[in-house]
């Protein structure tokens, strides 16, 4: 019976000495709760105290709290832009538990965080993107916008006081919904198109008006290089008229003589068959002195 009692003893100081104690490691952060009440935090951000920790037995209770930063992925929605423009927009924030205290108190844990910090992206996101035009949120500044709805959503975590830090917020995706995004390609696409064809008929005619222009100077060369050709033969011609005229005058029978040279070898070509008449004077310098007239 003694030694039952003893055993049972050792077992019940066991078991409070196990209830007694607890262990914090590096990763995490200890709220103390007595008989339900916070009343003290272990590890806590700027307050690294790891190891192993005591407490009351049957009226204190330890919770642990993440120490790393924690992720919230927001569901897409969608929001509409200043300009009445629906945009599908997903987004996510990162955040850390800074007082443990505060954040039992106000949301009690990460589900309740979740919660509180869903309807505070949501409202900032919305406030930010009802601001700027919908062709702003897609393709323009997305640094310049996070940080605005970065900076809202810190805005509204600190007003409300939940014992948490925001270390960043990020977009990534905003887009048009589908059946929104089909249309305004069609658009686009039907504008670029009309564009195009504007091009096309300016280029057409600004390339017939090149060509018509090439043409009449074309025209203008022509007659101007003729005109110079003509005025060139003209004056060659005269000079050779006046050459030709000096010659004769100098020895008439030499002339005549070079003429039908001239004529013979422009005339007849190598191996031309010739029948000459007796009377031809054409062919007078091909007859003996005796027998030209």
């Amino acid at each position: 019976m003694i030694r039952t009692l003893g055993i049972i003893l050792l077992f019940g100081v066991i078991f409070v000495g196990l209830q007694s104690v607890y262990t914090v490691n590096e990763l995490q952060q200890a709220l103390i709760l007595r008989v339900g009440e916070p009343v003290d935090a272990v590890n806590e951000v700027g307050d690294e105290d790891p190891g192993l920790h005591f407490k009351l037995p049957f009226v204190m209770d330890v919770l642990m709290f993440d120490k790393r930063n924690l992720e919230f992925d927001m569901s897409p929605e969608e929001i509409q832009a200043s300009d009445q423009v629906r945009l599908v927009v997903d987004a996510f924030l990162r955040y850390r538990i800074v007082d443990p205290l505060r954040f039992y108190q106000t949301v009690g844990n990460e589900r309740g965080a979740q919660s509180r910090l869903r309807s505070i992206m949501d409202d900032s996101l919305r406030g930010v993107i009802a601001s700027i035009p919908s062709q702003e949120v897609v393709s323009g500044q997305r640094a310049e916008l996070m940080d605005r709805v970065q900076a809202a959503v810190e805005a509204q975590v600190a007003r409300q006081n939940l014992g948490i830090e925001v270390i960043d917020v990020r977009i990534l995706r905003a887009d048009l919904p589908q059946q929104i995004a089909e249309r305004v390609f069609q658009r686009m696409r039907s504008e670029r198109e009309q564009r195009a064809a504007q091009i096309r008929a300016v280029g057409a005619q600004q390339a017939q008006e090149i060509q018509a222009d090439a043409d009449r100077q074309g025209l203008v060369i022509r007659a101007e290089a003729r005109a110079d050709a003509e005025r060139v033969m003209g004056e060659g011609d005269a000079q050779r008229n006046a050459i030709y005229a000096a010659a004769y005058g100098r020895d008439p029978e030499f002339f005549a003589f070079y003429r039908s040279m001239i004529a013979y070898q422009e005339a007849i070509g190598a191996g031309t068959p010739i029948i000459v008449a007796p009377d031809s004077e054409f062919f007078d310098y091909f007859r003996s002195e005796t027998g030209r007239n």
